[in-house]
């Protein structure tokens, strides 16, 4: 009977133990399991400020720069435009500086409200030939006109005007062009990258035309 009792004391004994190690195996894989999960959990993406702009605006750096740069640029072939006039001697050169003005104002207008809802500067209205709205940007526009340039054009008057005005306005609508293609390419806003492919394709037939006049001058 004694060594029964002994027996029975040792097993019970025992059991306690490995009931207590299994406990802390359990409690050991719950720690482990956590670390785990942790571990294998991936880190949230970071977003950078540009390409935040760009989600919450539907524009980025390019459309911004297109923008302000072709409102300058267009402003400047508006006032080529107009000399032709009470300067031009041609009445096509005439209807075609008429077409030219009737098509970019309003282009001018809705990229400046572009830039007032992304947040960003409109170059202010300049008529300086090479000031450019104060912006900083003749010197990196394709096809700007000089002080010089426009303060030639001023000068001429019939045929002499209807030469310059198209040997000008076929470099500065190439350089329209070249702007307009580099928006398609690098924009993000889908209203911007739209206005710049019918930018290309008025600009291309409107340089067709000016070369087929400049023939019969």
């Amino acid at each position: 009977m004694l060594r029964r009792a002994l027996l029975a004391g040792v097993a019970v004994g025992t059991t306690v133990v490995l009931a207590a190690c299994g406990g802390g195996d359990g409690a050991d894989g719950m720690d482990h399991g956590a670390g785990t999960t942790t571990a294998t959990t991936p880190p949230a993406t970071a977003t950078t400020p540009s390409a935040a702009a760009s989600a919450g605006t539907g524009s980025n750096a390019a459309d911004v720069s297109f923008a302000q740069m072709m409102i300058e640029h267009h402003r400047q072939a508006v006032e080529m435009a107009e000399l032709a006039g009470t300067r031009a001697g041609n009445a096509e050169v005439k209807a075609l500086a008429e077409k030219i003005i009737a098509a970019q104002q309003p282009e001018i207008e809705t990229m400046s409200g572009w830039l007032t809802a992304w947040g960003a500067a409109v170059p202010e209205p300049s008529m300086t030939g090479m000031d450019m709205g104060g912006m900083d940007h003749g010197s990196s526009m394709p096809g700007a006109m000089s002080a010089q340039d426009m303060a030639g054009l001023a000068a001429a008057s019939g045929g002499e005007f209807d030469k310059q005005f198209l040997t000008l306005m076929i470099a500065h609508h190439e350089g329209a062009i070249t702007m307009a293609q580099q928006e398609t390419s690098q924009g993000a806003s889908t209203e911007a990258k739209a206005l710049a492919a019918k930018i290309v394709t008025d600009q291309q037939a409107e340089i067709v035309t000016m070369r087929e006049l400049l023939t019969k001058l």
